[in-house]
């Protein structure tokens, strides 16, 4: 059985500096900001662009270690990160995504933005792509 989705929610772009990835994505680019929060306690700021039919969301790591950085320092530098599917509840991706997709989700569910829920999926079980999924 597949993944039961609501489609595409969020492209995500690894960031050093949301500062400086705006001067591409919003000053020249010309993509509209919608919002930015700091997530996770605060480990975490997000920013969100308009793309038209989706967003694209800059993760910016704020605390040293963060497995973010690692991944953009093992990256060389800011890079698309993930991509993130809409899903009615975490909750029940969260017990029946293995069953019902043989996909295996992370350990648990994290703080997303504007108070949703989201997952990752185990990228070892998704040819090392990594998905994430969000919902309430």
């Amino acid at each position: 059985m597949a993944l039961s989705h609501n489609g595409l929610d969020h492209l995500a772009i690894a960031v050093a500096d949301t500062e400086e990835a705006l001067s591409l994505w919003r000053d020249k680019i010309g993509l509209n900001v919608l919002f930015s929060e700091k997530v996770n306690n605060n480990t975490v700021l997000l920013t969100h662009l308009d793309l038209g039919n989706t967003q694209l969301q800059l993760v910016q790591p704020l605390i040293k270690p963060h497995p973010l950085w690692e991944w953009i320092d093992g990256n060389g530098g800011p890079g698309l990160h993930h991509l993130c599917l809409s899903v009615n509840s975490i909750e029940e991706s969260f017990i029946n995504l293995h069953d019902q997709t043989g996909l295996s989700p992370a350990p648990a569910p994290h703080q997303g933005t504007k108070g949703k829920k989201a997952l990752f999926i185990d990228k070892s079980t998704t040819n090392g792509i990594v998905i994430e999924l969000t919902g309430s």
